[in-house]
């Protein structure tokens, strides 16, 4: 969805036009609602919903959710997850509250629209203040634009600048798109508003949130798979982070003792893999195995990601039609696989037997990532641990090597991913899914709702 404040000059007041749809973003957004007075305006926040709970299908749920108020329009779009929203809700219903969506992101326009504070920035900061969680924003006001990131910096938001304008945005590669300029991270706990004052002085007006004696954990699944590789996240770059963590997992598990004269081809899981298995092979070689990086997969690049579908059986069906082998690469080969994670392991065992069907002789699967094990309650579609294929597993690697029919399996060691991610600003991390150790408070039965870019 997209929404735009414009100021009608008929009502001489502002007004906010959405546009929104189920559906790849060139098919919602074609040039008669991006170029028309469908989404006129000057200011825009728009958002690409990757649900993990709420109805999918479900159009008030699509982002950024909007309502006209007592202080006038607010919109916002989220990404992350408030963990403590069950609470919250229940408490705003029990008052009288009336939910439109199953999101819970419209709790943040509730607090707003609830709060005591008279000025519209002190009413947002009051709201942010009271959920906790998971939490990069944008909202879109009559007169401002707000961007928020909660005290833990769970996810990356980054500040550009095209011309005279500011843009907010999950990752930087949305700036190459428009050939803006990245000028900086939104700092944990910080909230900028960008308004006309801003416009003319070139400055954001910086406020920040309470920090709860909390220090930033950064989400490192996101170097590990989420963000793309053209990106800047946490002040680096995520292309350099997963060749380091290719470059690591060899060190660990290196493609196979000895293999006489034969190469042994090592292939990539097409797209988040791609750098990191180009790490992968420069170690190998560097420390003499005889290994050679081939395209033994293509993927179909109008498919969706596997794991984040919403049904087990629609991403079964997606891994069928996502991925392609390259027979001739594989045939009679000694082949390993670098993938960034296993979670499930559906896309694996079925990728697994697609290059067996190929004719490889032999497959071992190496993992850039460690044993996904527990739930993310930030924001990413993993969240029972009977789904989870470490889990049932108890976490014994044999098993899940007999699971996914391979020849041997190999993941990267925690020590070995946090040895690969920056550390040089003072960064930590999350890495509750690996570890269990979650840096806040997590609500009992858990937090499932939606992780949004």
């Amino acid at each position: 969805g997209i929404v735009t404040s414009y100021h009608d000059p008929l009502l001489n007041k502002p007004r906010f036009l959405s546009h929104r749809g189920f559906g790849l973003v060139t098919a919602v957004f074609k040039p008669e609602s991006l170029f028309s007075d469908v989404l006129k305006g000057e200011a825009a926040i728009g958002h690409n919903r990757y649900s993990t709970s709420g109805a999918s299908d479900n159009a008030a749920n699509i982002q950024p959710i909007m309502v006209n108020y007592r202080g006038g329009n607010v919109a916002v779009a989220h990404n992350g997850n408030l963990t403590n929203f069950r609470t919250i809700r229940k408490k705003l219903q029990e008052t009288g509250t009336i939910f439109q969506t199953t999101s819970d992101t419209e709790i943040i326009l509730h607090l707003i629209a609830r709060s005591s504070e008279q000025e519209q920035i002190r009413q947002i900061l009051e709201a942010l203040n009271l959920v906790e969680g998971a939490f990069s924003l944008a909202i879109l006001t009559d007169s401002m634009l707000v961007a928020a990131c909660d005290p833990l910096g769970v996810r990356p938001l980054a500040v550009g600048r095209l011309g005279d304008a500011f843009l907010v945005a999950s990752e930087t590669c949305a700036f190459d798109i428009v050939e803006a300029r990245y000028i900086c991270d939104v700092n944990p706990g910080e909230v900028l508003v960008f308004d006309r004052e801003t416009l003319k002085t070139g400055e954001a007006k910086s406020f920040r949130l309470d920090g709860k004696g909390t220090s930033p954990r950064h989400c490192i699944f996101e170097y590990v798979y989420f963000s793309r590789p053209d990106s800047t996240i946490f002040n680096e770059s995520v292309d350099k982070v997963r060749r380091k963590l290719g470059k690591a997992l060899a060190r660990e598990h290196p493609p196979i003792k000895d293999n006489g004269d034969e190469k042994v081809v090592v292939i990539n899981v097409p797209d988040s893999s791609n750098t990191a298995t180009l790490g992968f092979v420069s170690e190998s070689l560097k420390l003499g195995y005889n290994t050679k990086y081939e395209i033994g997969l293509i993927r179909s690049h109008y498919v969706g990601r596997t794991f984040i579908q919403p049904a087990q059986g629609i991403r079964q069906s997606m891994v069928r039609t996502k991925f392609n082998t390259v027979r001739g690469v594989l045939r009679d080969k000694v082949v390993v696989i670098v993938d960034d994670s296993i979670v499930r392991g559906t896309t694996s065992k079925q990728l697994v037997k697609l290059i067996r069907d190929a004719g490889a002789r032999e497959i071992h699967f190496r993992v850039t990532s460690p044993p996904v094990r527990h739930p993310c309650h930030y924001g990413m579609d993993f969240p029972s641990t009977g789904e989870l294929i470490a889990n049932v597993s108890g976490g014994d690697i044999e098993k899940i090597r007999q699971e996914l029919g391979v020849d041997s399996l190999g993941y990267l060691s925690l020590e070995g991913l946090e040895a690969s991610v920056p550390r040089d600003r003072g960064q930590d991390y999350c890495t509750a899914c690996f570890s269990g150790r979650y840096p806040t408070a997590i609500e009992e039965n858990g937090s499932k709702n939606e992780h949004d870019a």
